[in-house]
């Protein structure tokens, strides 16, 4: 599948901060994701549309082009991969590790990093796909839909792990799993004076968990999912 992509080379998102950034086509977002078709923070406003025009071809390029321009960016340039879409499958349920082995590639030198929602837990094969790249260097985020399924991710140990949390969290609250586990509440989501620019955590192997209060236009209805059990 020749996977169609945006690389936006400096962002105007002010929580981002002027990094590059790409947009991957809707296809790529997994079964696995509660939010895909729901309250996604994608789903709405000018991402939502820049989005569509990447899925329907009339904006980025295909994979091979896009993978081009990210071994062409600067040694050592801190991006983000896929604010809107997800890691490369032909299914939406297993990650095609062909494809993604050539983004790590691409990124060799580079300090790229993403998050993903695919299945990592029940499937063997997209755990062992996932450690690899952030063994080799390609920080891929597990997103979890709450507390506890942060544990779950937690205990596959194949990569940092990232956490929806209520919308009522407005600050640097300390907070923990079930299973003790430490979150720390995104500082770019309170202070105004934080972008992914200057923070870097979120590239970063670590152990702990980093949150983000549910936002956007249906925030409401994600902090009702990341309160489930």
């Amino acid at each position: 599948m020749n996977y169609q992509v945006a690389l936006t080379l400096k962002s105007r998102n002010v929580k981002t901060g002027p990094i590059p950034v790409s947009t991957t086509t809707y296809e790529t977002c997994p079964d696995a994701c509660i939010f895909k078709d729901g309250p996604c923070y994608a789903n709405f406003g000018p991402l939502l549309m820049f989005w569509q025009k990447v899925t329907n071809h009339q904006e980025g390029t295909g994979w091979y082009d896009f993978l081009t321009k990210v071994t062409n960016l600067k040694i050592g340039t801190f991006w983000r991969h896929n604010q809107a879409g997800d890691l490369p499958s032909k299914d939406r349920v297993h990650i095609d590790e062909t494809a993604l082995d050539e983004l790590v590639q691409a990124n060799d030198g580079k300090r790229g990093f993403t998050y993903t929602h695919y299945n990592v837990i029940n499937l063997a094969n997209n755990q062992r796909i996932v450690r690899n790249a952030n063994r080799d260097g390609f920080t891929i985020n597990l997103s979890a839909n709450n507390l506890k399924h942060a544990d779950q991710l937690i205990d596959t140990q194949c990569g940092p792990v990232v956490v929806v949390l209520p919308m009522t969290v407005s600050g640097p609250e300390q907070i923990t799993t079930p299973n003790g586990n430490k979150v720390v509440v995104c500082p770019a989501t309170y202070r105004d004076d934080v972008t992914c620019k200057s923070c870097q955590l979120c590239q970063r192997q670590r152990d702990v968990i980093v949150g983000f209060p549910a936002h956007g236009t249906s925030k409401l209805k994600a902090s009702a999912m990341a309160q489930a059990a």
